[in-house]
């Protein structure tokens, strides 16, 4: 919501997009129901029939099809005049560009763009290895996505949508009915829709997906009930604000109240001191939590969070734990306010807070937390991903004085890690053969593992592919950066620091010196991407391989892998076990390969 914004062209929303009104327990929604059958009696009488929908936690677009193309795509804004945001809609892949046949020429829609749950946690993982503040939730993300001039860095958020109403006249006589051609027409509409016959129906299914949602691959708040019959819905209206026909069940943030134990300071990567409140254990929407980020000084001193407080947690937007609020009147006599340490807990040299920013930083380059939590990243997984190094014995290398940094990880001794203890011969064999192995990693893993700021693995993956090579890379200037889709001028400038900076020229050519050479990247061609173009969508488990290796064989063929099916898929991978994807993918007629068709498909390229 809110007014529209400079850089945009406004567009007025005719009919205009209301907002619900909203109830928060049973009593409300009955209250609700009352009313409405005070203004039309003879339907009450014999039942209203309600259509429940899950209320997607996103941002509300409008989407507007002439001709059976998709011409114009506009935020809610303030509700009669909102932000023509055509161009980034057009990335939202679950959208439509063309209407099959069937379906209405001209025709409006409207919907909800949001962020699932599994790419929030990829775009937070990639901010947390690139030295960034976490995202709060999805629906900001989202929110500052869709709102992005560049439509090129809104496609890197791979956005999702949900479509729940035609717009410009019943074209139906319910909405129930609106809905299921809406998805026959290849619109992303929600399976968990019911129809119900009264209130107790409605109040069933909110009960069932009270737990539920959190299974859910995406983000929701609560429940909306509409009127079925849209004649109705017509003689009923609508206030200043709202339509009558509908309202808004909002479930209520499921937090719980738990007892701070300690509140400790971890330093990061990039040197940034952040407080950590560490509790008795409580579940939470779903999961045992047992810490909470404060994120800086400022929002813990805003708080006032206290070891022995008692504090209510909650999960923000049911995904990242977070203090909510401190029971101050349970507050112990001794709890005494949390001061931010003037010196680094790890290395003891003084910290700095930078002007403009919030964040509290350790700037002293050789601050073992650094040095681990630098070392972690470059050989953890999705970078060099060398086993055998995992947390502790990063640390145990580093108190020992054996590694100091990136580079030294190669000149590890057989016989020093023997005698280390819980090592032994084999396990330091096994580390110098992994060690071995990451000497040869593709260009896009290293650019990831080296930590650089505002570079996370897609942005890694998108240099590495324009420049060929870290020579060629080292020697870009700023503007032949920002020639690279999705690389913008903070990032540019975030890689040209690094490759300026004196110290990382030694790191990297200490790494070069200990046989770091990733092979150059050929520019791909049509024939090393046979499938250059298509979207395919895995579902279920596969006996020769997991997903995750999978998705990377696909996309070595130049395929895009989605997480959901749409008339835009090109072929589904079903394993066993297969789920809605696959029941989706007949109703669409879209192919489908079992996992024989799949490897024989594979031997083909």
């Amino acid at each position: 919501g809110g007014e529209p914004l400079p850089g945009f062209e406004p567009v007025r929303h005719e009919p205009p997009m209301m907002s619900l009104d909203n109830t928060y327990n049973v009593h409300e929604l009955r209250e609700w129901a009352a009313r409405l059958a005070r203004l039309a009696p003879e339907e009450a009488a014999a039942g209203f029939e309600f259509v429940a929908e899950l209320k997607v936690d996103g941002i509300s677009t409008s989407l507007l099809y002439e001709d059976g193309l998709f011409v114009r795509g506009a935020t809610r804004g303030n509700g009669t005049v909102g932000d023509d945001v055509t161009e980034n809609l057009r990335t939202v892949r679950a959208l439509p560009l063309r209407l099959p046949p069937e379906a209405p020429p001209n025709l409006l829609v409207r919907g909800e763009v949001y962020m699932p749950l599994a790419e929030f946690e990829r775009v937070n993982r990639e901010r947390e290895a690139a030295g960034e503040e976490l995202y709060a939730n999805p629906r900001n993300v989202t929110a500052g996505a869709i709102r992005l001039l560049a439509s090129r860095q809104v496609a890197s958020r791979r956005l999702a949508a949900v479509v729940y109403q035609i717009a410009d006249g019943p074209l139906f006589a319910t909405h129930s009915h609106g809905l299921e051609r809406l998805a026959g027409w290849g619109f992303p509409v929600h399976e968990s829709w019911r129809r119900c016959r009264g209130l107790a129906e409605v109040e069933e299914f909110i009960a069932q997906w009270r737990e539920k949602r959190h299974t859910l691959g995406f983000e929701t708040d609560g429940v909306v009930i509409k009127i079925d019959d849209l004649a109705l819905r017509e003689r009923l209206g609508a206030t200043a604000k709202a339509p009558r026909w509908a309202v808004a069940y909002k479930y209520e943030p499921e937090q719980a109240e738990t007892v701070v134990r300690a509140i400790l300071v971890q330093v990061g990567r990039t040197g940034v001191l952040t407080p950590v409140a560490e509790f008795d254990p409580v579940l939470v929407a779903g999961s045992t939590v047992r810490r909470a980020t404060l994120h800086n000084y400022e929002d813990l001193s805003r708080k006032d969070v206290r070891v022995g407080d008692t504090v209510v947690i909650e999960k923000a937007g049911e995904v990242i734990p977070r203090v909510v609020e401190v029971r101050l009147d349970r507050r112990p006599a001794e709890a005494r306010p949390f001061e931010m340490p003037t010196r680094c807990p790890e290395c003891g040299e003084a910290v700095v807070r930078f002007e403009g920013e919030v964040a509290t930083r350790c700037v002293n380059p050789e601050c073992p937390a650094v040095r681990q939590e630098t070392i972690r990243h470059y050989v953890s997984r999705n970078a060099m991903d060398i086993e055998g190094l995992g947390d502790e014995r990063i640390a145990q290398l580093v108190a020992a004085g054996m590694v100091t940094d990136i580079p030294g990880i190669y000149e590890l001794d057989r016989e020093a890690l023997a005698a280390l203890p819980g090592w032994g011969g084999k396990s330091a064999d096994n580390l110098l053969a992994a060690l071995a192995e990451s000497r040869h990693r593709p260009l896009a893993r290293l650019l990831f593992g080296l930590g650089i700021r505002m570079v996370g693995e897609r942005t890694a993956k998108l240099l590495a592919q324009h420049f060929g090579s870290l020579a060629a890379l080292e020697s870009a200037s700023e503007e032949e950066l920002q020639v690279v889709d999705e690389i913008g001028p903070k990032v540019a400038a975030s890689v040209r620091a690094f490759f300026a900076d004196p110290r990382q020229q030694r790191r990297l050519a200490a790494l070069a010196a200990a046989g770091v050479e990733p092979p150059a990247v050929s520019r791909p061609t049509a024939a090393s991407m046979p499938l250059a173009g298509k979207t395919v969508v895995l579902t279920g488990k596969l006996a020769s391989m997991s997903r995750e290796e999978a998705a990377a064989q696909l996309e070595a063929l130049g395929a895009r892998v989605a997480g959901s099916v749409s008339p835009k898929t090109s072929f589904v991978v079903a394993g066993e076990d297969a789920g809605s994807k696959l029941d989706k993918a007949r109703a669409l007629g879209i192919e489908i390969l079992d996992e024989a068709g799949f490897l024989k498909r594979l031997a083909r390229f």
